[in-house]
């Protein structure tokens, strides 16, 4: 299953490109860990709670579209010999944001972020289905 996401997300970021004569939506955003709509993002935090798992430097295709595909890079603390004193490791990534809602603010945002790592994981026993994230907009307080 993991490979058959992996190939899906190669693909997407290889060889998505809009049809022609549909008009890409920059406006559409991605929550951040605080549920704040962000128009394509360069960056996002997967553990939100410590900021230890992130994608940096995304760069996007397909942005607007019923989904988009990007690749960047994962930014991880192996925890050794604890998360205060680990050390932040790089991979290469694929990751792909589906799905729709819409914030209190009325802006339109993906909600669903699914990713894989391309060649070595920090997480090899991690199944594929556990490699998703759901990024929900919350009213501002």
């Amino acid at each position: 299953m993991r490979f058959a996401v992996l190939i899906v997300l190669t693909i997407a970021v290889v060889g998505f490109y809009p049809s022609a004569g549909v008009a890409q939506t920059s406006t559409i955003a991605l929550p951040d860990c605080l549920g704040r709509p962000v128009v394509k993002p360069t960056s996002i935090t997967l553990a939100c709670a410590d900021a230890n798992f992130r994608i940096e430097h995304i760069q996007w295709t397909g942005w607007g579209e019923s989904f988009a595909a990007g690749k960047g890079t994962e930014v991880v603390n192996d925890c050794e010999p604890s998360c205060a004193g680990g050390h932040f490791l790089n991979y290469h990534m694929l990751l792909i944001v589906t799905g729709r809602q819409t914030c209190p603010s009325g802006q339109s945002a993906y909600v669903d972020v699914v990713y894989a790592f391309v060649g070595q994981s920090p997480f090899p026993k991690e199944k594929a289905a556990s490699a998703s994230r759901d990024f929900a907009c919350k009213p501002r307080s």
